[in-house]
Parts: C-alpha cells; sequence; structure tokens
C-alpha cells in the first residue's frame, strides 16, 4: 500500500507541477525578466560588463523551468505520499481526501509560509554573492525547524484531543507552533541586501508570485492526491464488500 501512495503522490506532484509550470510562465518570468534588466541597467551604470550566460533565458524560461518544476513537484508528491502512508490511520481524520488537505495545508505553512515571513523570496539580482552560503544554510535549518515544531504540534494536538476537545486542542497546538517557530526565528541572522534603488513593485510582485506558484503546487498536489485515494479506497471497500 505504501508503494500505491508514493507513485500517487508522486502522479499528483507531477501534475501540480506542470500547473505550476504554466503560472510561472504567466506571472513568475515577467519579473524574472524585469529583474534581470534593472540588474543590466545597474551593471551598464557602474561601467561593469554583463555577466555571460552559462544557460540562456530562453531555455531557463522554457525546458529549464519545465524540468525543475516537474522535478520538484514529482519529488514533493511522493514525499507527501509517503507522510499520507505514516498519517493515515494515525490522525484522527478518517476522510483520505479531508486528510489529504489538511497535510497540503500543514506542509505549506510550514515549508512555505513560516520560512518565507523569515526569508522572503528575492529575484535574481537581489542578494550578496559572499552571503549565499550563510543565507541558503539559514533558509533550510528554518524550514527543518518548522517541520520539526508541526510534527510535534499534531502530536500535541492528538494527545490533546480528548481531554480538550478537536478545536481547543487543534487551536492550542496551533499556538505552540507559532510561538516555538517565531522565538527561534527570532535569533537566526537576518539579511537586509535589497537595494535602495531596486523598485518595491517589481519586489512585491515577484514574492506575491513566488508564493501563488507554491500554494498552487501545494493544493493542487494535496487535493488531486485526496481525490485519487479516497476513490481507490471506495472501490477496494465496494469489492470487499462484493466479496463478502
Amino acid at each position: 500500500m505504501t508503494r500505491i501512495l508514493l507513485m500517487r503522490g508522486m502522479l499528483a506532484g507531477l501534475v501540480a507541477g506542470l500547473l505550476v509550470f504554466a503560472l510561472a510562465r504567466g506571472i513568475g518570468e515577467p519579473q524574472v525578466e524585469r529583474a534581470i534588466a534593472f540588474e543590466s541597467a545597474m551593471d551598464q551604470a557602474k561601467g561593469e560588463a554583463p555577466e555571460p550566460e552559462v544557460v540562456s533565458r530562453t531555455t531557463q524560461r522554457s525546458w529549464g523551468l519545465l524540468t525543475g518544476a516537474l522535478t520538484y513537484g514529482t519529488a514533493l508528491g511522493g514525499i507527501f505520499g509517503l507522510v499520507f502512508a505514516i498519517a493515515y490511520g494515525r490522525i484522527r481524520v478518517a476522510n483520505p481526501r479531508a486528510l489529504s488537505a489538511a497535510l497540503a495545508a500543514i506542509g505549506f505553512v510550514a515549508i512555505v509560509i513560516v520560512p518565507a515571513l523569515k526569508y522572503p523570496a528575492n529575484p535574481p539580482s537581489v542578494g550578496n554573492p559572499e552571503t549565499i552560503g550563510i543565507r541558503t544554510g539559514a533558509f533550510f535549518l528554518l524550514i527543518a525547524i518548522s517541520v520539526a515544531a508541526a510534527v510535534l504540534a499534531v502530536q500535541i494536538e492528538l494527545r490533546l484531543h480528548d481531554r480538550f476537545g478537536g478545536w481547543n486542542a487543534s487551536l492550542l497546538a496551533a499556538v505552540l507552533f507559532l510561538l516555538a517557530v517565531a522565538a527561534i526565528a527570532h535569533f537566526l541572522p537576518e539579511f537586509s541586501e535589497v537595494p535602495a534603488s531596486f523598485p518595491a513593485t517589481l519586489l512585491w510582485r515577484f514574492r506575491v508570485a513566488a508564493l501563488a506558484m507554491q500554494a498552487l503546487q501545494w493544493s493542487a498536489m494535496g487535493l488531486l492526491f485526496g481525490w485519487l485515494t479516497e476513490r481507490d479506497f471506495r472501490s477496494r471497500n465496494a469489492l470487499h464488500s462484493t466479496a463478502l
């Protein structure tokens, strides 16, 4: 069964990645192009030669973007399927579609929203190359901490469910999650590397586009996976009832 859920998760992630590619072409790439144009103009103003392209922009925004979206979506979907296999029967959500939606919402908050609040996405022309190592390390450390806090919050909700009721236990677990990640994020390093001359509107649109693509990835993956799994479970139950 775990293998089936893994493959189904990869399929759902692949389809979601294809949708993300279409969205990225529509709202993401135009912001990247404007950011690159801004960087080129700044280099020209300084009298610096533009950096040579290792991979052409044509390839980056077509096959490169498609490959990245599908690879990321498929890998994320596989992990999602495995998490669903572990969670099903342990979390008090009997309906596969509801559980899938809940896991997708938790994953989106823990892996996307929380890190983005501390380290929001930046266009290609923003950021000091000398700090890329520490910035990347801090970003992934925050993701790991956020995921661990989310798992702990779910465990707390399960333990307090019978004592305080589902709503109160969930609310308490959510508050503890927020307090934990906020406290730890406070001690992580800050990076203020956006040039003062960089257009604020472009920065805002780029970050909104980045969040929109992640939201589409997680929502499409969770909904499609839940629909496929619920349909499969119904078929299996129907066959079992017929056999009896």
